[in-house]
């Protein structure tokens, strides 16, 4: 039997119907989910019982990024994303990489925190003593509530304390729960244990708690992907492949040293990012929150990737951010098309779909990137918009494409002159 390949050359030119067969061929999906793809794949019914006050239902679309190879295996990302460009640009990234071999990734144990706020403590020394003291009953304590995540062999490992003195509301401790949720995201495990535990807390410390809630900073639950690029596979027809890729890591440095680039430069690694964990029904704003966060850890806003040139002239580029995500739970067992992305996937564990998550991140950085550097970030990005504005102008199906390439190739890429064309057009059939 043949290895499944993600390399499909020319993806993008066949019909909605032939890509959507390739991708039924690769996952082993039914009909029931083919349809799915097309209409959805959520009722209203559904949508009421996941939020409140539903009316209806907000489609994007839903795509699929190909060429990936992550620890010698092939992959197909699913991804729902709006923006133009992002899908074609990190299928083109993930074959360069591809030229090197491929991501390398790794993946931190899936330890989530919860934190414990403790106020009003009569001895601040004594209650820090007290919770170290009562460690291990703590924790016993917090893994009486920690359900199926325990029986899989997770829940609360251990204890940390931070301590705040002289704030504004006197002294502070901050008790850090930290939590082995498997396959979970785990936030509702997290906040059931910590919600648990803070009258025991309260109880030795002398203390007040008020707030107990997970954190979304998870950075011991942090995904790491690295990959290689050889300095051929960068040329174009205006720039050397040595040129491209001293232009990619000066591109680099400028988001490390300067937090205006850097909030740029990290919007487009999250692209990549926030486009899979929607198709996977994970939490994007957790992950955006935790991705900001850990990137301005050092006091100042900076990369989440570093890029560098080795000692064989070729690119090679570095991501690590903290990606709490789960396979189990919440809306990845409820929506339809979640479990789908999943089984296209094909993913094992949670830490294996982070560690994709950040090939996804260090992809689309790099097609950012080099974009910017080479021809410019517009030329792709004008290409699918004159689309949309042909759409909006009222073009029939048949004829957006032609009206797009019409107003490219003229340079006049504007609402008006693609009404314009529409016109004409019309006439021309009438």
């Amino acid at each position: 039997m043949n290895e499944k390949t993600s390399r499909i050359p020319k993806f993008y030119k066949r019909t909605i119907q032939e890509r959507t067969q390739v991708v039924q061929e690769w996952a082993k999906l039914s009909h029931k989910q083919i349809n799915q793809l097309a209409n959805g794949g959520l009722t209203p019914e559904q949508a009421d019982k996941m939020i409140e006050n539903t009316i209806g239902l907000f489609n994007m679309p839903f795509a699929i990024a190909t060429n990936f190879r992550i620890n010698s295996k092939d992959y197909l990302l699913p991804m729902v994303i709006e923006e133009p460009s992002v899908v074609a640009a990190i299928s083109n990234a993930a074959r360069l990489f591809r030229e090197g071999g491929g991501f390398q990734t790794s993946s931190d144990e899936p330890i989530m925190i919860g934190q414990i706020q403790i106020l009003d403590i009569p001895n601040f020394n004594t209650a820090i003593e007290q919770i170290n003291k009562n460690k291990q009953q703590l924790l016993k304590e917090a893994n009486t509530v920690g359900g199926s995540i325990v029986k899989r062999g997770g829940g609360a490992i251990d204890i940390e304390l931070r301590p705040f003195p002289n704030t504004q509301l006197g002294n502070m401790l901050i008790v850090h729960l930290l939590y082995d949720t498997r396959d979970a995201m785990g936030a509702n495990a997290i906040n059931t244990a910590v919600e648990y535990i803070a009258p025991y807390l309260e109880k030795i410390t002398g203390g007040r708690v008020n707030l107990r809630i997970l954190s979304n900073l998870t950075d011991k639950r942090k995904a790491y992907a690295e990959g290689v690029i050889p300095a051929q596979a960068l040329a174009n027809r205006s720039m050397s492949g040595e040129e491209v890729v001293r232009s990619i890591v000066e591109a680099g440095i400028f988001a490390e040293v300067d937090p205006y680039r850097a909030a740029t430069h990290n919007k487009g690694i999250m692209n990549g990012i926030d486009a899979v964990i929607i198709a996977t029904g994970n939490d994007w704003r957790a992950i955006e929150a935790g991705a900001h966060a850990y990137a301005a850890r050092g006091g100042s806003y900076t990369s989440l990737t570093h890029w560098w040139q080795d000692e064989d002239g070729n690119l090679r580029g570095r991501i690590e951010l903290p990606l709490a995500v789960g396979i189990v739970g919440g809306a990845t067992r409820v929506h339809p098309l979640a479990q789908l992305s999943l089984q296209i996937l094909g993913v094992k564990s949670a830490r294996e779909l982070a560690e994709i998550i950040a090939a996804a991140g260090l992809a689309q950085n790099l097609a950012a990137i080099r974009a910017l550097a080479t021809d410019g970030i517009q030329q792709g990005h004008m290409r699918m918009h004159a689309r949309q504005l042909a759409v909006a102008a009222g073009a029939k199906d048949e004829n957006v494409l032609q009206i797009a390439e019409t107003m490219i190739q003229e340079g006049n890429i504007r609402l008006e002159r693609a009404k314009q064309l529409v016109i004409q057009l019309q006439g021309e059939n009438s």
